[in-house]
């Protein structure tokens, strides 16, 4: 979960403090993804110099140590290549050292940024060694430098195109990255490529692009294994030796070259070549300030830029493999990731709840005739109402909303559910059949987890449903079908508002999947009625901000544990704002199911402990008060989250505090109940002193395992 950004220049005459600016920027708008170290390669003065920056900690900090160096700032490049990277440390401590880009020798002939896991580093870690090369880190990408070089070196008698060494590479790494690779011996050219960690590639021209497509080019040459010593023609293998498979690579015969293709996209009518700019990264957000026209690379894509051209290689042709990759328009705007008057990108987004809610539903949901139209479920209503299960399969606050709305999908749609955390059901392999559905759920659409899960179900042949905030990410790529849920960029680490339009886009599935029921049909009103009034009410309780700032400040700020309790629809709340305290203020939170406070939960309750009960008015209040009167009878001081107005609670709100929700439909109150929660772990967190938005050793698309 590393951010990555690279920008080249093709005729666009631009200095190098202009270069820099432009990637530590996309750089600053990845932080989210990584922040305890950064580094970037630009050229330097010298022919086949590449000069590195590393430093620990934000990206700000990599800005000072470049604006301190010697560097000549104004130096023009008519054309260059640069990569960038911020780091969360995956192998080794952070360091300068350890942070990317990392270098394949002392020379720096090549480097290379990466986000995610090679598996088998220490296996090419040890070949590497036994023929001489020095490991400088503690990183398993460092590998993938030295590997580039050792490739290179072994095949000087020929030289290999730039997209031929990367095939070679990328036949010997085993596990998931996105990686950029710079080379001195490709000047001005630069390679992407990724496999279960997202990349995509940002384009910007003179002229308007001939086609809105990259074509996918595949060897044209017969492919031929080689095993064991080459035949006449020249061997591009890797000898067979401590973990390098020679027999495991599928090399060109000699002579071919794939450089003499022309990308269609890019061909200009006068034959002068298009000034153009490329701009690359694992998020969109990172350039969209540069342009709106995106690739999104697919696995084993390796994308090869030069003279200002980009070509999309695979190393084989695969059945049913699309030919082109389409070059789409991003719909996000600058001032959406933009923190405008809030202090942290957390509070916005908080605050921004009223409107995601709406647009998650926008164009959804006719509230006059009661209908819930979702365009990218329509084509499979049926087949899932027909299935034998639902298997509901997230991480983190995305499985939070699978459990929120696990009893209205039940309710509903009447057929089981399972809501499964990824890890676990990997772990377990669980098994699943033909007849089920699984859906997945993630806001980033590229949870490792998540999607290793997805290819699990897929390989079972399941039908797979995607719920993503995320255009054009992997799982909303590869699931059969979907939801997006239309939130808008989510910037903050602790998720916020793509929890409550996660939660609202289930609870639409339900109501599709239900439309048929005339028995369901008072209850599906309700709820949609109830739809239609959520987003005023979720601005009511945000006015209760300065009160939960002040209850955070002076009665939870100094405590060092914290209960929540919750049953039926709020258990998945205690849940959800326990990890966000969690996440935020470091403070020790627990979400309990009242039910089961007597088994073991009540011997913690004493008159110190802070225990927030989740109190709103439902079919089981009455059970939710008998937990209150036990907490209350061994001198428990409770916060109680009720409804206004609840003559219940009459006596209790004299003597013990309470934050009043407005009512809505029983399956709705989490998307209410769930604001203060939220408000209380980023005023805990402020109080505290801590970055709200960075929180130690987390960062926020989890993709790696």
């Amino acid at each position: 979960m590393c951010g990555i950004f690279g920008y080249v220049n093709y005729l666009v005459e631009k200095n190098r403090g202009d270069i820099v600016n432009t990637i530590l920027d996309g750089l600053q708008r990845l932080e989210y993804r990584g922040y305890d170290s950064a580094g970037l390669a630009v050229d330097g003065d010298k022919p086949n110099e590449v000069l590195l920056f590393k430093e620990v900690g934000k990206v700000s900090a990599l800005r000072k140590l470049y604006e301190s160096c010697q560097t000549d700032s104004s130096r023009t490049f008519l054309t260059h290549v640069g990569i960038a990277h911020t780091r969360w440390a995956t192998h080794g401590q952070p360091s300068p050292l350890n942070a990317h880009p990392h270098r394949s020798d002392r020379n720096n002939e090549f480097v290379v940024v990466h986000n995610g896991i090679i598996t088998n580093y220490r296996e090419l870690k040890a070949l590497l060694e036994a023929k001489g090369f020095v490991f400088e880190t503690e990183t398993d990408t460092e590998c993938i430098a030295k590997l580039a070089k050792y490739v290179y070196d072994l095949n000087k008698h020929r030289e290999l195109d730039f997209t031929e060494l990367a095939k070679l590479v990328l036949m010997e790494l085993q596990g998931a990255y996105g990686l950029l690779l710079k080379s001195v011996h490709y000047p001005n050219e630069i390679i992407a490529t990724r496999k279960g960690s997202p990349l995509l590639i940002g384009v910007k021209t003179e002229k308007k692009l001939k086609v809105d497509f990259v074509d996918v080019e595949f060897p044209d040459f017969p492919e031929i294994v080689i095993d064991g010593p080459a035949d006449s023609s020249p061997s591009l293998a890797v000898p067979q030796a401590n973990g390098l498979s020679g027999s495991s690579l599928l090399v060109p015969l000699a002579g071919s070259d794939l450089r003499r293709s022309q990308s269609r996209a890019f061909i200009s009518d006068d034959g002068v070549p298009m000034q153009a700019e490329f701009f690359l990264a694992s998020d969109p957000s990172a350039v969209v300030e540069h342009t709106k026209k995106v690739l999104y690379l697919e696995d084993d894509d390796i994308a090869h830029i030069y003279d200002g051209e980009l070509h999309i290689h695979r190393v084989r042709r695969e059945e049913g493999q699309p030919t082109i990759r389409s070059i789409q328009t991003l719909e996000m705007e600058l001032n959406e990731i933009m923190k405008g008057n809030f202090d942290h990108f957390m509070q916005k987004e908080i605050f921004e709840q009223p409107e995601s809610i709406v647009n998650t539903m926008r164009g959804r949901i006719d509230f006059e005739k009661k209908t819930v139209t979702l365009g990218g479920l329509s084509a499979y209503l049926n087949t899932i109402r027909r299935c034998r299960r639902i298997i509901m399969v997230a991480c983190g606050t995305s499985y939070h909303s699978c459990m929120a709305t696990r009893a209205i999908f039940e309710e509903l749609t009447e057929i089981p559910i399972a809501v499964e955390l990824a890890s676990d059901f990997l772990d377990r392999r669980s098994p699943v059949f033909r007849d089920d559905t699984c859906v997945f759920v993630s806001q980033s659409g590229e949870t490792a987890d998540t999607m290793l899960a997805l290819q699990y179900c897929i390989e079972r042949g399941a039908l797979t449903v995607g719920i993503v905030n995320s255009v054009g990410s992997s799982i909303s790529r590869q699931t059969n079908c979907g939801v997006h849920i239309n939130a808008g960029p989510e910037i903050g680490v602790a998720s916020t508002k793509a929890y409550t339009s996660q939660y609202v886009a289930l609870v639409m599935m339900a109501l599709s999947l239900s439309d048929d029921r005339i028995s369901k049909r008072t209850r599906r009103h309700a709820i949609i009625d109830g739809l239609a009034k959520i987003s005023a009410q979720i601005e009511e309780v945000l006015a209760l901000n300065d009160r939960i700032k002040e209850m955070a400040e002076t009665d939870l700020v100094n405590q060092k544990s914290l209960l929540l309790l919750g049953r039926g629809y709020q258990h998945a709340t205690a849940l959800e704002g326990a990890l966000k305290i969690k996440e935020i203020s470091y403070m020790h939170s627990e979400g309990v199911l009242a039910g089961e406070l007597k088994h073991g939960v009540l011997a913690l309750v004493d008159e110190d402990l802070p225990i927030i009960v989740l109190a709103t008015h439902d079919s089981l209040f009455p059970k939710v008060m008998s937990a209150v009167e036990q907490v209350i009878a061994r001198s428990g001081n409770p916060i109680l989250l009720c409804n206004k107005g609840e003559s219940a609670l009459s006596k209790l709100r004299k003597t013990y505090r309470t934050l009043e929700i407005p009512a809505t439909v029983d399956c709705l109150q989490g998307l209410l109940n769930v604001i203060p929660l939220q408000l209380m772990s980023y005023w805990l967190a402020v109080k505290k002193g801590f970055d709200v938005d960075f929180p130690r050793n987390l960062a926020k698309a989890v993709t790696v395992e």
